[in-house]
């Protein structure tokens, strides 16, 4: 069946940017576009504002009236990023459907090492209280913890899973977000480690756990 569209009206118009305010809006979005470019191919402490900014065709001080500091827009390339992966891995995917597309998201993050290396970079530097991005990691994985157990909490109430307590879902939510970044770690450290393969190997065994089913193998995870 085909996608309701929904027609516009005179008030979604008069509420839609307009002139300079959505030209802002738009060069905020390049600056981002490209910043993530060049803190993928080079990290956070080599990639210049200079470079971002030529990349986009516009001076440092152009740049700068949008995103006052370097760690600023570090925080909005990690938040762009955040957003893009929900949507396009996620999308509105509930209880153990949410888990079965992790793998997905493991092969995007295989082929974006730049950015798998930036954001656990920035995870760990932002354990120093004085880090200017330490408010947006402890948000970040805060957020990955609720909404990992919510999606639990939806498994086991339509029975998808075993009846886990709250407080062992919550553990299982940190352990799941553990696993992913350190195998990450792991195939940062070491390239020919095969993240996808360990990834999906140990995913099965958790889903297994938490199912009481017996591992099956499933197919191309980037289909």
């Amino acid at each position: 069946m085909g996608q309701t569209v929904r027609m516009g009206t005179d008030s979604d118009s008069a509420r839609a940017p307009r002139g300079p305010y959505r030209t802002g809006i738009r060069r905020r979005g390049e600056i981002i576009d490209s910043a993530t470019r060049v803190f993928g191919r080079h990290g956070f402490a080599r990639g210049t504002l200079r470079e971002i900014a030529a990349e986009v065709g516009v001076s440092p001080a152009a740049l700068m009236r949008h995103f006052a500091t370097k760690e600023e827009l570090l925080i909005a390339v990690l938040q762009a990023s955040e957003e893009a992966d929900s949507e396009q891995f996620f999308g509105g995917a509930t209880g153990m459907e949410h888990f079965d597309h992790s793998s997905r998201l493991v092969a995007k993050n295989a082929r974006n090492r730049g950015l798998v290396e930036l954001l656990l970079t920035v995870a760990t530097e932002a354990s120093h209280p004085d880090h200017p991005a330490r408010p947006f990691m402890r948000a970040r994985y805060q957020s990955h913890v609720e909404g990992l157990a919510a999606h639990l909490r939806t498994a086991r109430d339509r029975g998808e899973i075993r009846p886990l307590t709250d407080a062992e879902i919550e553990h299982e939510a940190r352990g799941y977000i553990a696993l992913m970044d350190g195998l990450e770690l792991q195939w940062l450290l070491d390239p020919d480690f095969d993240l996808l393969s360990a990834w999906e190997y140990h995913y099965l065994q958790t889903r297994a756990r938490w199912t009481g089913d017996a591992v099956t193998p499933r197919g191309d995870p980037e289909k």
